[in-house]
């Protein structure tokens, strides 16, 4: 049987290491983690996991760092992990069978990236053999697949597959940390400095011209992901991204024609399904947006036909049933948004909406109220926005959380 060995790099990550090497420590045969100056107690919490522990000197170089721990590793296969992530529950057992495969050199894995409402999915070659060749290349976005592709070409016998079902789970996705000005600015001065040096580079091209998007500079962002889409034999992941980065750019411009187009570009790329969710969620949105709500509809169906547990699917889909009338079936795919994220403050808002069509005022006025504590913690505008809303209604919130109902909101809307 292959041996296994977890590889991290990690920094004051106390409050995560444990639950990650809590799902690893009976799948793997080595811990080895590399620490880039922590001042909690991460160094404690993973040597008594039994891991080997190195520090080094963070010098803003992800792939630097990824490579230093790659050369302490010493059993047959790798298992690359960040503190955040996790490996599925039961999950060890199907990743051994698949590290068995003596003509495999890497096996791409599929991590959900729990709370995210657009691409719950991604791809990432965490899972390779310990060749020589195989290493970190990109010093933010960092990856082996330059590496692989270099090694393939001189050694044609390896494959490389993709396993089949979710195996790590990736709870550091939060908007806020990504928008971080901070963050943001150190992501783009490490990808521009790579760009400067791989001008063509249609991975750096799609990362740097997504960052561009959310910086308010579209002209720039839409030029560089134009560019990467000249790379002649693009593959699939890339192209997907390049598509569905682009499909966003033209959405928030207005250019609905061309954004539909890249989302259906992105769709088609060969990809499992699951990693398509976000093109697919998206081309909803803008059917919806644009009137086409049988399109959305199908769209959406489409959706939860991949991932039945996919939130922001069945809010979608709620909302493009109740734009066509059939409000029963909305407020149940509303409910199913709500039992999966307690805290849908929208889906909450929107349950109310179709109750009080429907004639039931107490139901909506619970999902209202629900609906405004969720947003006074969040989003306080929109609580008031709301509550004003329900006050020309007839409707009074009070501070109790409950309503107050006037003789004229009490007939049957």
């Amino acid at each position: 049987m292959a041996t296994l060995s977890l590889c991290m790099i990690v920094k004051d990550e106390a409050a995560n290491l444990p639950k990650c090497l809590d799902s690893v420590r009976s799948v793997v045969d080595e811990m080895v983690v590399v620490d880039t100056g922590s001042t909690d107690e991460t160094l404690a919490i993973a040597r008594s996991y039994g891991a080997t522990v190195y520090s080094i000197p963070w010098n803003h170089d992800f792939a630097a760092a990824r490579n230093t721990a790659l050369q302490h590793v010493t059993r047959e296969w790798v298992l690359v992990l960040d503190a955040d992530e996790r490996l599925v529950d039961g999950i060890g057992e199907k990743l051994r069978r698949a590290i068995a495969n003596e003509n495999c050199l890497v096996v791409n894995l599929v991590r959900q990236e729990i709370g995210a409402t657009q691409s719950p999915y991604s791809l990432v070659s965490r899972l390779f053999r310990r060749h020589p060749d195989l290493q970190f290349n990109r010093p933010y976005h960092a990856m082996i697949d330059d590496s692989v592709m270099t090694v393939l070409q001189r050694e044609p016998q390896w494959v490389i597959e993709d396993f089949p079902e979710t195996a790590i789970l990736h709870e550091g996705y939060r908007a806020e940390a990504i928008a971080s000005r901070n963050k943001a600015q150190a992501a783009r001065l490490a990808m521009e400095r790579f760009l400067t040096q791989h001008p063509g580079d249609p991975y750096a091209c799609s990362k740097l011209g997504a960052l561009y998007m959310d910086m308010e500079r579209p002209t720039y962002g839409i030029e560089l992901m134009e560019r990467g889409l000249k790379t002649e034999n693009l593959d699939p992941p890339v192209a997907y991204e390049l598509h569905y980065h682009l499909g966003i750019a033209y959405s928030k411009m207005r250019c609905v024609a061309q954004a539909a187009h890249h989302y259906q570009q992105a769709i088609q790329q060969p990809l499992l399904p699951m990693l398509k969710l976000g093109a697919y969620n998206n081309l909803g949105s803008l059917q919806q947006a644009l009137g086409d709500n049988q399109g959305a509809l199908a769209t959406f169906e489409t959706v939860l036909g991949i991932d039945p547990t996919f939130t922001t699917g069945h809010y979608n889909l709620g909302m493009a049933l109740k734009a066509q009338g059939k409000l029963l079936e909305a407020i149940a795919h509303y409910n199913e948004a709500i039992r999966l994220q307690p805290d849908y403050a929208e889906a909450h808002q929107n349950l109310g909406v179709v109750y009080l069509k429907l004639g039931k005022v107490p139901e909506g006025l619970t999902a209202f109220a629900q609906a405004i504590e969720l947003h006074q913690m969040r989003n306080p505008d929109e609580a008031q926005r709301l509550i004003q809303g329900l006050h020309q209604m007839g409707f009074t919130f009070e501070s109790t959380g409950s309503f107050k109902t006037s003789e004229r909101s009490g007939r049957k809307r």
